[in-house]
């Protein structure tokens, strides 16, 4: 497993940037932080719905402002929105758009292999970074799922791909009952053996913590935990045997002026829910 190196002056940052960071943030304005440091500056990020929308413009506005949004729905943006934004069909992400054009349009550059990263969510993830959103399998019959929409395409052509998921033992399976975004497979060399020649999973970004996956067997271990944490409590809501990094380091608390930047583009909590928690 790969070893993760820390020394004193990394553990000084650590302490300070944790102590200046504010408390009242919620799990889901922590994931869309640690989501947009994902994000460099220059990558093509098919964007997605949800917190990636929050992680997109996040990154914009902070360390990746050359970075270049692509929605599903033909939008293409190099400028953040322009305000308050739930979905990618909204006007504040329609106004000043680079193009507007049609879906197949967005999809080709997918295809051509122009997009660097791309998001992705499931109901079911395993330990291979395979997603479900198609069926659940339960004793009494099966569970019909929304399926697709362009999750498949995004996990199959971008060249690296971000999980973003709440972390619950339900949904974190040692197998998805039905592989409807590929991660790795069944591991190792099984992405290339299907013809998939670029990209695959890089981390799944939870409520607990951070995964990233084993460069050789492509199983997901645990990389970071989210501060109020524990490692025993991350393997508690996992569904296999989950391994960890030799030293699993804590994640820094999003910065005040992160959460400023989320809170202006998700003024009423719709995505985050802070509003529910704020003192």
């Amino acid at each position: 497993m790969k070893e993760i190196h820390a020394n004193r002056s990394d553990q000084s940052e650590t302490k300070n940037a944790e102590s200046q960071a504010p408390r009242n943030y919620t799990p889901a304005e922590l994931m869309v932080s640690m989501a947009a440091k994902e994000i460099e500056d220059g990558d093509v990020v098919f964007v997605g719905m949800r917190l990636p929308l929050l992680a997109f413009i996040l990154a914009k506005k902070t360390h990746a402002p050359r970075a270049i949004g692509l929605f599903e729905n033909g939008v293409l943006r190099e400028v953040p929105a322009t305000g308050p934004i739930v979905t990618m069909g909204d006007p504040p992400n329609i106004h000043q758009a680079t193009m507007c054009c049609d879906m197949l349009t967005v999809m080709g550059f997918l295809q051509q292999g122009r997009v660097d990263v791309g998001f992705v969510g499931g109901a079911e993830v395993d330990r291979f970074g395979n997603l479900n959103t198609t069926r659940i399998s339960l004793p009494q019959g099966f569970v019909r799922l929304p399926g697709s929409g362009g999750g498949g395409d995004i996990a199959s052509l971008a060249q690296k791909l971000l999980i973003i998921m709440p972390h619950e033992k339900r949904r974190f399976v040692k197998k998805v009952s039905y592989i409807t975004s590929p991660g790795y497979g069944g591991g190792g060399s099984w992405r290339l053996e299907q013809g998939l020649v670029r990209g695959g999973p890089s981390a799944i970004i939870t409520t607990l913590g951070i995964f990233r996956f084993h460069p050789e067997t492509k199983e997901a271990f645990l990389s970071q935990i989210h501060p109020g944490t524990t490692v025993t409590q991350v393997k508690e809501e996992t569904g296999w045997d989950l391994q960890t990094a030799q030293l699993v380091t804590k994640t820094h608390p999003p910065s005040a002026r992160d959460l400023t930047i989320i809170r202006q583009y998700d003024p009423q909590g719709f995505w985050t829910g802070y509003k529910k928690t704020a003192p």
